[in-house]
């Protein structure tokens, strides 16, 4: 549920429908299956498996499209039988490929699949080939025209990513996968135009080092860890990343492995930042949470450490908190002094987060550039209330601020909103922009 609030009250919105089938003059021409058959192929191919197959029995105009159409084919959409629907849909479709996500089924069978003819020219393939499987050769085939391509419970030795090239690949997933460092880096240079590289739950590697002249977003998720996230004893962890030269590079995202160390050396365009968490202790002191380096600039955890330089790239950051904590916040802020929006995910708020006298030079000297910020899981204490009503009263940029509760109601929100003094802040001049509110049921 989605509850929109302004200052003067609820928003209202003039809505005009269209009866579906009909033009506005009230006719009842079927326009789309004029179309092309080129088009209504590009159309069919952007449906789920099933949905695609039944557009079948639309009419005689659409019977043979689906066949001819630029194959999408998922696993996950077809069910418990999916392993003899993919063979039979391989064996009649005429081809070209688009996608292909692969989950099950044996050796052999995955080898045939992919060895397909229908799969020619394949520009999206999503395989998970099983634990400490190698990457089959089948699978590289397509190294020539993939677009999109995620790797899933594979073994990456160096003699199967050695000789590769990409041209054309713009994103690089690998999940749950055992690489070596070498093959890593072999990997991420032999796709000179890549721009989007996620990788998670995988180990073999220690290090990551990013030298790309195209990449735009990384995230790095739990690499040394299962999929339930406990720590994989016995194997090579990701410790560090090193953003080396990246001058496309916006968004840096994931960033919640234990103990690693990420280093911004060259991302002059860097926008998007998160999420940072809270310091974490392994129950005998020592600090198990990710440092970030900007230059002299550490920040360790959530805490800043050496503000020698500011970023002024980074507009967008998320942060992980066990305390809300507007100091820690405050902090950030100066070291990102040009952000606009702040997504905070929190649980427990015994901060009493009071700052009027603590922080009243601040006020003074300080510009907050914040237009956006999301609390998540807001339940309306006191200490929630000073923290966001520190921004309400403060932020003169600020537009929006977004509560996401378990429960929202016309009550509880009605109190929320008085809390917050939507009064003082339009006491403080009509220059200030509108501010709205948001209430997200989880």
């Amino acid at each position: 549920m989605e509850i929109e609030m302004e200052a003067g009250g609820p928003s209202s919105k003039r809505r005009r429908s269209v009866s579906p089938g009909k033009d506005e003059d009230g006719g009842g021409v079927d326009r789309i299956s004029a179309l092309p058959d080129a088009v209504l192929g590009e159309i069919i191919t952007l449906l789920p498996t099933k949905d695609g197959g039944r557009t079948r029995i639309l009419a005689s105009r659409w019977r043979h499209l689906w066949r001819s159409a630029p194959l999408n084919l998922q696993c996950r959409d077809l069910g418990q039988l999916a392993g003899v629907l993919v063979s039979r849909i391989l064996s009649s479709h005429q081809g070209p490929g688009r996608r292909f996500c692969i989950t099950q089924g044996s050796t052999t069978t995955m080898d045939a699949w992919l060895r397909s003819a229908a799969l020619d020219n394949l520009q999206e393939l999503d395989v998970w080939y099983g634990p400490h499987r190698p990457l089959p050769a089948s699978t590289l085939r397509f190294s020539a025209t993939l677009r999109v391509f995620t790797i899933g419970g594979c073994d990456l030795s160096n003699t199967t990513v050695q000789p590769l090239h990409f041209p054309l690949l713009k994103q690089l997933g690998i999940e749950h996968a055992s690489v070596s460092e070498h093959s890593l880096h072999n990997l991420i240079a032999s796709c000179p135009i890549l721009e989007c590289f996620f990788i998670k739950y995988s180990v073999g590697f220690s290090s990551i080092r990013i030298n790309s002249p195209s990449i735009e977003s990384i995230a790095v998720s739990r690499c040394g860890a299962d999929g339930s996230g406990f720590h994989l004893v016995g194997q090579i962890h990701l410790h560090e990343l090193i953003i080396e030269n990246a001058p496309c590079l916006e968004t840096l995202l994931d960033l919640c492995n234990k103990c690693l160390h990420v280093s911004v050396v060259s991302a002059p365009k860097l926008d998007t930042l998160g999420f940072l968490s809270e310091q974490l202790s392994d129950g005998m002191g020592m600090d198990l949470s990710t440092r970030l380096v900007f230059g002299s600039t550490a920040i360790q955890g959530l805490r800043v450490y050496g503000l020698a330089m500011v970023v002024r790239t980074v507009k967008v950051l998320a942060i992980r908190v066990e305390t809300l904590n507007l100091d820690v916040v405050i902090e950030l802020m100066r070291c990102f002094p040009c952000l606009e929006k702040l997504y905070i995910q929190g649980w427990s708020t015994t901060e009493k987060n009071l700052w009027r006298r603590k922080h009243r030079e601040l006020i003074k000297c300080f510009d907050i550039c914040l237009k956006t910020i999301v609390i998540s899981t807001y339940i309306g204490l006191w200490s929630e209330v000073n923290f966001a009503t520190f921004f309400v009263l403060n932020a003169k940029s600020l537009e929006l601020m977004i509560f996401e509760v378990n429960s929202a109601n016309e009550e509880f929100i009605s109190k929320a909103q008085k809390k917050l003094q939507l009064d003082n802040r339009a006491s403080r001049g009509l220059l200030l922009p509108d501010l709205h509110f948001q209430w997200l049921t989880l």
